[in-house]
């Protein structure tokens, strides 16, 4: 187990250079890092409001720091793991900044209680010093570590002799060191009746009982809590923000970080209502505003709205899969009568969703996006415009000394999650419902004009054959017979939608994609077996598209001749000329 491999050279680890292998850094770089010109260069600072008022003061490391940091933290998280099964520990307790573990983990230990009390450490980042970092590593029975290393771990972490608000490993180096303290209040929580988490900062009690115990909570209505409760938390070295205590019962709403969890784990009525007014008024009018924490107005981002929806369907899916609603896997492919009978599984903000993921990808694309019938020919195409990107400047931005190369091209990266909610899926069929919906689809928008073309590059055999018959009989921009639009270049179906074949073989015979590959691409051997792209291979003897696309084309893009993609890119280019003129 490449963890407690890790774990035990950690352990062993007495010289900088040892660390720094452990972290997959060069020890130069990490002298230069942490001492050269200085720790004080390498942040910068600045405030943000909180939600409950005042000021947070933000210190973000530089990249070069901000790697480093967040390559210890993936080595910490690994050590704690080996940690936990060692001691046969079920990492329950803390929620935040864990691995399988998020605000949802941490508001369902609390789930239909009488009574919650949510209470706030103060200054919780701040009461990590270096010495107590540093003396942390040294002492701790599942560490110990050499002082040196010790050290060098500490000058990674703090900054102004505290874990800055900002870097990759505070959350995980503070967690680690109030893990005594969460034992010791998950035991006094167990002896009173109650259940225990902490988040972060934010810690909450909750119980099935009329009334908090004495040694949890003295004086709900004045907000006391009790002694034995505040000793701990005052033994550990932290003080509680008595502004944020507060005691909630089962006749009020009921949130553990930010979530309502009086019946079922929630997202707040008001926060849904809103981000549904935010998708309505981007969908209908191209924009939606915010409110700041400040109160004041401004124009809002699609990540804002995607983070808003994406949070709000984690919590949906958590619920689904609980309440057992949806088949399992919860996105397997669906066989659908209808065009639109896949939304009839979803609830009111799955639909929402559903229809900003289509808004997305295919409205307000600031490239164009280019759909492929699965994984691999994307591969295919990406591989390609690397290698021929001096042909099509305007298709790629070239790598400089600055700049990475991208290309200016979109090949969405759609997983289970996102194809479900599309209704879209490997193969050419589901496009043929993809099509027939868009026109739909794109009136729902109002009066904006899509930002991009969406091209369809498929294989010009029998898979999209459903597709290609619909577009001939009912689609007037298209070529009123099969055989002329097999042979076309280009087609625009309608709005921004474009359809790109594979050129034809000799003597006008089918095609698919890897016909663009030479004779000696196709017959690379890997392991003594052949490529296939049939789809049931004998895989004794054969291997299949997967490992063709990235053992072999991925791998070995320099060295293969693409000279037959030119035709795709060149459709291509002659798509984004035409939808310019529309």
């Amino acid at each position: 187990m490449i963890h407690r491999r890790r774990y035990l050279l950690l352990k062993q680890a007495k010289t900088k250079p040892q660390l720094a292998s452990l972290l997959g850094v060069s020890a130069s770089f990490l002298t230069r890092v942490l001492y050269k010109p200085g720790a004080n260069t390498h942040y910068h600072k600045f405030d943000i409001p909180k939600k409950s008022g005042g000021i947070r003061k933000i210190s973000a490391p530089t990249s070069e720091l901000k790697d480093i940091q967040r390559k210890l933290s993936d080595l910490l998280l690994d050590c704690k793991m080996v940690n936990h099964i060692d001691n046969e520990i079920e990492c329950s307790l803390s929620h935040g900044f864990e691995r399988e573990r998020s605000i949802i983990t941490n508001a369902r230990v609390h789930r239909g209680k009488k009574n919650v009390l949510n209470l706030d450490l103060e200054g919780f980042f701040d009461s990590f010093n270096f010495g107590r970092v540093r003396g942390y590593f040294i002492a701790n029975r599942d560490f110990k570590l050499d002082p040196h290393i010790a050290t060098v771990i500490a000058q990674i972490a703090c900054y102004n002799d505290t874990l800055p608000q900002g870097s990759p490993c505070s959350p995980v180096i503070a967690n680690l060191i109030t893990n005594s303290l969460d034992i010791r209040l998950a035991r006094l929580a167990r002896k009173n009746g109650c259940s225990y988490t902490r988040y972060a900062d934010d810690m909450t009690f909750s119980t099935r009982k009329s009334e908090f115990p004495f040694g949890i909570v003295k004086d709900a209505g004045n907000r006391i809590l009790g002694a034995k409760l505040l000793g701990e938390i005052r033994r550990s070295g932290f003080s509680v923000n008595n502004k944020k205590t507060r005691v909630q019962f089962k006749d009020s709403r009921q949130e553990v970080t930010g979530l309502v969890v009086n019946k079922k784990i929630n997202v707040k009525s008001e926060y849904w209502r809103s981000t549904r007014a935010m998708a309505h008024n981007q969908f209908k009018n191209g924009s939606f505003e915010v409110v700041g924490i400040n109160g004041e107005s401004r124009v809002g981002t699609l990540s804002e709205l995607e983070g808003r929806l994406t949070f709000i369907d984690s919590v949906d899916y958590y619920n689904n899969l609980q309440n057992k609603k949806h088949p399992k896997p919860i996105f397997e492919p669906m066989k659908h009568n209808g065009l639109y009978q896949f939304r009839d599984k979803l609830n009111s903000r799955e639909v929402v969703y559903s229809r900003f993921l289509h808004y997305k990808h295919f409205f307000a694309n600031e490239l164009p996006t280019i759909l492929t019938e699965g994984k691999t020919d994307n591969i295919y195409l990406k591989s390609a415009l690397s290698m021929l990107q001096p042909i099509y400047p305007n298709l790629v931005k070239p790598k400089t000394i600055n700049n990475q190369y991208e290309p200016k091209l979109k090949f969405p990266n759609l997983n289970d999650k996102t194809m479900y909610f599309l209704d879209l899926g490997d193969g050419a069929t589901p496009f043929l419902r993809f099509v027939k919906r868009y026109v739909e689809d794109y009136k729902y928008y109002g009066n904006q004009e899509a930002k991009s073309p969406v091209i369809l590059v498929l294989d010009n055999d029998d898979g999209p054959e459903t597709l290609l018959k619909h577009l001939v009989k009912n689609v007037k921009s298209c070529p009123n017979d099969l055989v002329t639009l097999k042979k076309s270049g280009f087609i625009h179906i309608f709005h921004n939608l474009y359809l790109i074949l594979t050129p034809l073989n000799a003597g006008g015979k089918d095609s698919m994609m890897e016909d663009l590959f030479s004779p000696a691409t196709l017959s690379t051997v890997i392991g003594g077996k052949t490529f296939s792209t049939a789809k049931n291979i004998d895989i004794t003897k054969e291997y299949g598209k997967h490992i063709f696309s990235t053992k072999v084309v991925r791998s070995n893009k320099s060295t293969i001749s693409f000279d037959k993609f030119k035709y795709i890119f060149n459709e291509i280019e002659k798509v984004k000329a035409h939808f310019t003129s529309l």
